[in-house]
């Protein structure tokens, strides 16, 4: 059975006491919660990695990375490789965020690389796909996804697809408030399980877990989770305030 997982992308935000104040506050607060099937993740910013990672040691919440290099290593001033990751027992990373292609102009090879590099170095990606509004507005929404998906993850062979989580962020409901209706979330979660079915197999289909971030908070957490195909979601501006992200993850666990 595919977990359900709530993951909180911090972005380029919070100083180092806010910080570590927020992570103790969110691992002390999912502490006494019966998680069973959901995992807690929260990805801070690359600085905060080994605050955050000592502070939820033994503890439920785990922990990610916004970002890895397609590279293995070398002359990159300023970035950060997979193996790094792994050596601080980092078990997942975001990979395709609608701002990094739209800021850093990555490419579906590069995202490509990132899956593979992340892979090999035992991380979870965590993948981001979705369309703009004049994606949607002209009905090329659907194609849009499939594209993205054929040109980065569905090049890997099952077993490491199978190590993969989809997070469907409609770039439109990013940080502007704006959400897709939950039957908006559902039918395009659907499709993507679909075309998860025809690149490898129903049963990969089945055990991949969908996530949708886009918007999503306190308020509508409860409508989109309750959509069969939506298995959580990665939360944005709501994961920086502890209140809001607990929240959210109790709606996970009641629908």
């Amino acid at each position: 059975m595919r977990k359900k997982i709530v993951a909180g992308n911090w972005k380029m935000n919070k100083t180092f006491e806010e910080a570590e104040d927020l992570v103790y506050e969110i691992a002390d607060g999912i502490e006494s919660m019966s998680l069973d099937d959901t995992e807690i993740i929260v990805c801070p910013p690359y600085v905060f990695l080994e605050l955050t990672s000592d502070a939820v040691n033994d503890k439920k919440l785990k922990i990610g990375a916004q970002n890895v290099h397609h590279e293995r290593s070398g002359s990159y001033t300023g970035e950060v490789s997979a193996a790094m990751l792994q050596s601080m027992d980092i078990k997942y990373v975001i990979v395709g965020h609608s701002e990094r292609r739209k800021y850093f102009h990555e490419s579906g090879e590069m995202l490509f690389q990132k899956v593979r590099i992340a892979r090999e170095h035992e991380l979870t990606p965590i993948f981001c796909c979705g369309e703009q509004l004049e994606d949607r507005k002209s009905g090329k929404h659907f194609d849009v996804v499939k594209a993205q998906l054929e040109e980065t993850v569905f090049r890997l062979d099952e077993e490491h697809f199978a190590r993969v989580i989809i997070a469907y962020e409609p770039v439109w409901a990013i940080g502007t408030g704006e959400t897709a209706s939950p039957e908006q979330a559902q039918e395009m979660h659907a499709c993507i399980r679909d075309l998860i079915g025809k690149a490898y197999t129903d049963q990969t289909a089945a055990d991949t877990t969908i996530l949708y971030g886009g918007s999503c908070n306190p308020g509508n957490a409860a409508s989109l989770f309750n959509n069969p195909d939506v298995d959580g979601g990665l939360i944005g501006g709501a994961s920086l305030k502890s209140a809001d992200f607990l929240e959210i993850i109790k709606h996970r666990l009641n629908t």
